[in-house]
């Protein structure tokens, strides 16, 4: 029996591929979407294999199509009959520091980090609405605290978008609605896989991920994850001064 329908969006790899696998030996079943659909069906094998009463529906879905967004996930609702949970966790981590010929990057940084969830949080609300309730998460990061140097500054700005967002949710107070925002640390995925050697309190993708679905479960406000070190660390971004907080990007 089925503890309820998750939508995660971002799914073919890193934190969404991992949110997928923990959330089904949970008990849930997943509405998947993503580009890569080759991934998501490699994945699904996996999660049936290991879990054979779970039911896995796949929709490719590129979340910077707003129209497309709004389709496969009314189409994704319809399939199951209603939503319980949707996860916005699409994102990119490609960027460049300002000015320095790579506008391309940190246009398609925004574009999907912060209009993508947009469209994702219209399609969903409207799913939520209709039905009288739901649970929205919204994947930000611990970047989105303060402003990033760099290539991080595009990034940071998106995610404390993203933040902003789900905090404007909570404060219209929909019934029925519970609204989440998870700040993730450095946890070990395909996009940083070419900093992690240099990058300090990296955590490994299972562990990391963990720390997200349990906040998740338990319908946290809001969470910076894993709670160690990152819950001190967030206290501290948001009173040190920049200089200090730059290092950590």
């Amino acid at each position: 029996m089925s503890k309820g329908t998750i939508l995660i969006s971002g799914a073919s790899a890193g934190l969404g591929a991992e949110m997928a696998r923990q959330f089904a030996a949970l008990g849930y079943d997943l509405a998947l979407c993503a580009r890569r659909v080759d991934r998501m069906e490699a994945l699904r094998e996996e999660i049936t294999a290991a879990h054979p009463g779970r039911r896995v529906e796949l929709r490719a879905l590129d979340v910077t199509d707003a129209d497309a967004v709004l389709s496969v996930f009314g189409d994704l609702a319809d399939a199951f009959g209603g939503m319980d949970r949707v996860i916005v966790n699409a994102g990119l981590g490609k960027g460049a520091a300002l000015g320095t010929g790579r506008p391309d990057a940190n246009r398609r940084t925004a574009e999907t980090n912060f209009m993508g969830a947009l469209a994702q949080a219209e399609a969903a609300m409207g799913i939520f609405r209709a039905q009288g309730n739901g649970h929205l998460v919204l994947i930000s990061s611990m970047s989105a605290l303060r402003g990033m140097r760099r290539s991080m500054t595009v990034y940071a700005a998106t995610k404390a978008g993203v933040s902003a967002l789900a905090e404007g949710l909570r404060a219209e107070r929909v019934p029925g609605l519970d609204v989440s925002v998870v700040h993730p640390g450095y946890i070990r995925t395909e996009m940083n896989e070419r900093v992690e050697q240099r990058t300090r309190f990296m955590v490994d993708t299972v562990p990391g991920v963990r720390s997200m679905v349990a906040a998740i479960e338990r319908r946290r406000v809001k969470a910076y994850v894993p709670a160690w070190p990152w819950v001190p660390i967030g206290f501290a971004m948001r009173v040190l001064p920049l200089s200090v907080v730059s290092r950590l990007a």
